[in-house]
């Protein structure tokens, strides 16, 4: 079983298309709901970018490269800050003002780049070869969704205890919950126990 299963979850839902699926696996690092932390030092982070084919094998941890403990804070505040996005695609709340910082900070550490083909296309790179490069890179992905309009249907969990990041495969895109045995029925079945003990005492 691996690590970051929660019972009831069902496999459609979770699961983004094409590149994305890297952005949402990079949000699920953290499993809020277990506290389980795949991101626990540089060299764990630097696999997990190499794996998901965003770092070349050159990268060294505490070296020049810079893969260390300052780049480690900066992928986890990237982290939080995509899944502060993904709460603001689930319910429409307000994003919190630091992330959108958090994703300029990153962006310009990448240098990322908006080149011209020969055949008039564009396309946005990140000239770094680090992990802030690395990083620029889930960034390409997240730009290139929104042109595709696959970007909003990418979601976390509306459960405070949960947030797991989470693909809304629904007709009309208007899941809000990871799963509906794992969270939605159980926050339906607190919510209405909660507005009937209300009437109760009224």
């Amino acid at each position: 079983m691996v690590w970051w299963y929660i019972p009831g979850m069902d496999a459609q839902s979770r699961v983004a298309p094409a590149d994305l699926e890297t952005v949402r696996a990079f949000v699920n690092t953290l499993n809020i709901a277990t506290g389980v932390e795949q991101l626990s030092s540089p060299a764990e982070l630097v696999e997990w970018l190499r794996a998901h084919g965003l770092l070349g094998k050159e990268t060294q941890v505490d070296g020049d490269s810079q893969a260390d403990a300052d780049a480690l804070e900066r992928a986890i505040r990237l982290r939080e800050a995509l899944r502060d996005m993904l709460l603001t695609n689930n319910d429409g709340r307000p994003l919190d003002p630091a992330s959108p910082a958090v994703v300029d900070e990153v962006s310009a550490r990448a240098r990322l780049r908006l080149r011209a083909s020969a055949d008039g296309t564009t396309r946005l790179d990140a000239e770094s070869d680090d992990v802030d490069g690395a990083l620029g890179r889930l960034l390409v992905i997240v730009y290139r969704a929104m042109e595709a309009g696959t970007w909003r249907r990418l979601k976390t969990c509306r459960k405070d205890t949960c947030r797991w990041a989470f693909y809304d495969h629904s007709k009309n895109g208007s899941s809000h919950w990871c799963s509906m045995d794992a969270c939605g029925s159980r926050e339906k079945a607190r919510s209405y126990r909660e507005r009937h003990k209300g009437g109760k005492s009224a």
